[in-house]
């Protein structure tokens, strides 16, 4: 596939018409991080926003990771000056714990969903080679459809953590305060762009950006696929193939998608306890693969997981629970029973998990925790000590198992409320699986 000979700026309109159009907000964000293929973008929705009246917010995320990366932050800010758009620099202290470029993705998101107010939309610059990219990454891992599926041109992210931004960690406008339920939604309006497209429409624009020494690290996986897939060029496995390939193996998923929640219908349902469960009957009767779908997305949806678990570790416990065991895995745990299969979230996963009523963060990723009487005390998990004062209140309404991992409010040591138990006022908790109020399950099948 060669890329279309329409201009960059019309194909970004056709881009930016299929994601939000007709009605497209009155405001939204990008992302930009100084280098090429934000800075195109930059440019693009700036002749685009022109036309349509829309306000840019210019956001970039300084990792604080190589001493370049404040004069990046101030390329950006200076050419939103001069373009007449307000930005911001989000500052990012990485702790030091798991994988660096994965932590700092996921920062960046949430810094950006942390300074976006009311804005719903926020603009990153994906192209065509960051969906080769991807699938050779992900192909080197041995992924299966979800994984090899290009991105999606639109995607919601979920907003576990709502606290406000800390005045040093923002530097410049911030966009206008208001109420938005869920995390933001990212847009990706360059799928169909070429890296060299960019760079080249930048140029003959006179445009400035860097060239972040990272992308030609070999110590990191993608700066070395980058390289791999230029010498796949000459035989036919370039990123024009691969990114087909992959926007084929996202209409299959959409497909295998559809397929999982019309079977969920059928035998699942939400339980009291943010668990979910099957007829387990019915669930032996499904194909394999759709089996590991409602597994998968289960795990996920109960653990607030962004990614799938691994195939093998999956398919060990799918093979657990249908010859009537149990496991754990993600977090999670699970148990074959005589008429249901169970999953709920595994005690020792939040344990350490804390919280207080009213910072607006969703404890464990998906509990909402509210009262005005209980405001500013501690929200945990019930464990065992919860359990046994829960049975002074009445009749405890959740099997044992399930409820150690509950939300529960407590004044020091005393347990002041868990809705599920019939502790407390009432009303104190609701369930935002993947950061969206009333998401169901049934929702999430569809969309992850």
């Amino acid at each position: 596939m060669t890329p279309r000979p329409d201009s960059l700026d019309q194909r970004f309109a056709e881009a930016m018409g299929a994601a939000l159009g007709p009605d497209f907000p009155t405001d939204i964000a990008l992302a930009v991080s100084g280098g090429g293929d934000s800075m195109a973008m930059l440019t693009l929705a700036h002749n685009w926003a022109h036309v349509w009246g829309t306000r840019l917010w210019v956001v970039t995320v300084d990792h604080g990771l190589r001493p370049e990366a404040a004069d990046e932050a101030a390329l950006v800010r200076e050419t939103c000056a001069e373009l007449g758009h307000p930005h911001a620099t989000l500052r990012w202290h990485w702790d030091g714990q798991g994988n660096l470029m994965d932590a700092a993705r996921r920062a960046r998101l949430d810094l950006i969903g942390r300074w976006r107010g009311a804005l719903s939309h926020v603009l990153l610059a994906h192209t065509r080679d960051d969906v080769a990219e991807t699938f050779l990454m992900r192909l080197a891992r041995g992924s299966g459809v979800e994984g090899l599926s290009a991105m999606a041109p639109l995607r919601e992210i979920a907003q576990t953590d709502t606290r406000p931004l800390d005045p040093e960690d923002c530097d410049g406008a911030r966009p206008p305060e208001g109420a938005v339920q869920g995390g933001p939604t990212i847009v990706r309006p360059c799928l169909d762009m070429r890296r060299a497209e960019l760079r080249h429409y930048l140029k003959v624009l006179k445009g400035r950006w860097v060239e972040d020494p990272t992308n030609e690290d070999d110590h990191y996986e993608r700066a070395r696929i980058r390289k791999l897939l230029r010498g796949l060029e000459d035989e036919g496995l370039g990123a024009e193939t691969l990114a087909a390939t992959a926007t084929r193996m996202g209409r299959a998923r959409e497909a295998l998608r559809a397929r999982a929640a019309s079977v969920w219908q059928q035998c699942g349902e939400e339980g009291a306890a943010g668990d979910l469960v099957f007829d387990r009957d019915l669930f032996a009767t499904i194909e394999r693969d759709t089996q590991l779908r409602l597994l998968a997305a289960a795990l996920q949806w109960v653990s607030s997981a962004e990614y799938r678990p691994r195939a093998a570790a999956l398919e060990a416990l799918l093979e657990r629970l249908l010859s009537g065991g149990a496991g754990t895995l993600m977090g999670c745990a699970a148990r074959a029973e005589p008429a249901l299969l169970r999953i709920w979230r595994e005690y020792a996963a939040v344990s350490d998990a804390s919280a207080m009523v009213g910072d607006g963060a969703l404890w464990d990723g998906r509990w909402r925790v509210f009262h005005p009487d209980l405001k500013g005390l501690q929200v945990r998990a019930l464990g065992e000590e919860g359990w046994r004062q829960a049975a002074e209140a009445g009749p405890r309404r959740v099997p044992h198992a399930l409820a150690l991992s509950l939300p529960s409010v407590w004044q020091g040591e005393t347990l002041r409320a868990c809705d599920a138990l019939g502790v407390g006022p009432g009303g104190t908790t609701a369930l935002e699986s993947g950061g969206t109020r009333g998401q169901g399950f049934d929702r999430f099948l569809l969309s992850h």
